[in-house]
């Protein structure tokens, strides 16, 4: 295909996949599941698994490879901004003071997980279509638990802004905690894939990046970056040359973490969360939200459903192991994070909340699916059976989280 013919067949892309997140989010949120979810069983739905599965020469001619780095690029720009923003709205003062519960549940919901997930590869380590020959025990126990302590930031983050919960307590904790999880889990998988190469460059870039970047942003950056706030203040307005210079940092934070492997929405986070707050703040969520919201991020929750094989699960043997991954995962990190929560002192409604949260996988489970497919490292099956209990965790979230809190607690806060 030509550039022209790219970029011609990525505009009629765009309008399908939004018209499918519209229908299928409206449907979604009547069933009492957020919009994200909609959007990311709307991308299934378009993908291989359904509608591939009636007309493939239509998939194939809607959404042709040439097409794929383009929209997955476009996708990637989408998340990296709506992450900036839900770092603009974490409260750094309930962090401080939410610091040692979100440490707890976070390595409950590190450690309970990444054992049972290590002890279950033991179990599927050597059979056909699970992880590839050359794959170590130890690399299987790594990667599996990575895959059981993913958790999905990202759609965690929109369900709590969605609800009014993000600059909470409540979602506070559940933010750090997922960040922290999240961060742990792409550092465990810069460990495999470095093994896996025998190349330990992989996990030390990771992790001394990660750290650096952190330390720059949070303690040097913060201080300069008011001034940015200052300089809008004087002027009463978001300028167009303070606008662009915000996207850049964002843009330049983004690149780096996924550079360094730990992928591009904790740069955006962080730059986020390093951001002056107030007046300065407000005018950026004003600009960026309602495109952001509406044009960009469904994108991102639609890549990986594109992507996704739902169709490989046939035996009944798959599904018995489907079931048992999907009893580890609810059981090591819902239950663990929910017990963190309640040792904490946390109520009893707000612990069960946060444990639903935080066993959602999403997206994010996907990406490190597709990852460890992409290097070699697991095989259609594997991918299949853990891309099926990331569906279903996300799928418990919702309606956990609103029957434990109820209706009224969001005006409560």
């Amino acid at each position: 295909m030509s550039t022209f013919e790219i970029s011609v067949r990525f505009f009629l892309q765009l309008a399908t996949l939004l018209a499918a997140c519209r229908v299928v989010g409206a449907l979604a949120q009547r069933l009492g599941q957020p919009q994200v979810v909609g959007e990311m069983i709307a991308g299934v739905l378009l993908g291989p698994s359904v509608f591939g599965a009636f007309c493939p020469e239509v998939l194939a001619w809607l959404f042709p490879r040439e097409t794929r780095p383009v929209f997955f690029a476009v996708s990637q720009l989408g998340l990296a901004l709506y992450m900036f923003l839900v770092g603009l709205s974490f409260r750094r003062e309930h962090f401080r003071s939410e610091l040692s519960g979100a440490a707890a549940v976070s390595l409950a919901g590190m450690a309970v997980p990444f054992a049972l997930g290590a002890l279950l590869s033991l179990a599927l380590h050597g059979r056909s279509g699970f992880f590839a020959p050359t794959a170590s025990h130890l690399e299987a126990a790594l990667f599996l638990g990575a895959s059981m302590c993913i958790t999905a930031f990202p759609m965690l983050a929109r369900i709590l802004v969605e609800r009014g919960l993000a600059s909470s307590k409540l979602g506070t904790l559940a933010l750090a905690a997922g960040a922290m999880d999240d961060v742990a889990a792409w550092c465990l998988l810069a460990i495999v894939l470095s093994t896996f190469s025998d190349d330990a460059s992989t996990a030390a870039l990771a992790l001394g990046g990660g750290a650096a970047y952190a330390a720059v942003v949070l303690v040097l950056g913060t201080p300069l970056f008011r001034r940015l706030g200052e300089r809008a203040q004087r002027a009463g307005e978001l300028t167009q040359g303070l606008f662009g210079i915000t996207l850049m940092l964002v843009m330049l934070g983004s690149w780096f973490t996924d550079a360094v492997g730990i992928y591009a929405v904790f740069g955006a986070f962080l730059m986020g969360i390093a951001m002056p707050r107030g007046f300065f703040a407000e005018q950026l969520r004003k600009q960026l939200e309602p495109l952001v919201v509406v044009l960009l991020l469904p994108l991102f929750f639609t890549w990986s459903g594109l992507n996704t094989r739902l169709d490989l699960l046939v035996s009944p043997e798959l599904w018995l192991i489907a079931l048992a991954v999907l009893a580890v995962a609810i059981a090591g990190k819902g239950l663990a994070c929910f017990a963190a929560a309640r040792w904490r002192g946390i109520s009893l409604r707000e612990s069960v909340a946060i444990g639903a949260l935080m066993n959602a996988r999403g997206l994010m489970e996907l990406i490190l699916l597709n990852i460890g497919r992409e290097r070699g490292l697991i095989g259609p099956e594997l991918f299949s059976v853990l891309v099926l209990m990331a569906v279903i965790t996300t799928l418990m979230a919702t309606p956990i989280f609103e029957r434990a809190l109820g209706k009224g607690y969001a005006r409560s806060e």
